[in-house]
């Protein structure tokens, strides 16, 4: 089983940083995608918090969050921000002792990526948590 299909099926809550509350949006559909597939989706997005999307009270911050779901844990962090924005990102997945640390296609940041694996979180950079669950599905 290769990483990214353990991280997948293993996982049940996922936190969508970057998460639009505009249906054409990737972040949307994805989420959409997820909840569909029995995933528990925390959008974060700091112009969205205390609203609902998709049905899901969204968060300002990942640690508000984290803090929704304790004692769970969010297991995978799921980035649609820039590549230049992720390092913060990385930082708070770290603090809330996220499992996994999930840059979506064309998000590829080496130092994030770095520091994640060394506080032991696991990383996927440069795919899309819909599509790998989709071809999951097909090979199952």
């Amino acid at each position: 089983m290769s990483n990214i299909a353990r991280i997948l099926q293993y996982s049940r809550i996922i936190a969508i940083v970057g998460m639009s509350d505009k249906p054409e949006r990737a972040s949307h559909e994805v989420a959409d995608y997820l909840l569909r597939h029995g995933y528990r989706v925390l959008p974060v997005n700091p112009a969205l918090a205390g609203k609902e999307v998709l049905g899901q009270r969204a968060f300002a911050t990942l640690s508000d969050a984290a803090a929704a779901v304790a004692p769970a844990r969010i297991d995978i962090v799921d980035c649609f921000r820039k590549s230049e924005d992720i390092l913060p990102i990385a930082e708070e997945a770290i603090a809330v002792k996220a499992g996994c640390l999930w840059l979506q296609l064309d998000i590829v940041n080496e130092a994030a990526a770095q520091l994640a694996r060394a506080a032991g979180l696991e990383v996927v950079m440069d795919h899309c948590t819909k599509i790998e669950h989709r071809k999951l599905a097909v090979a199952a």
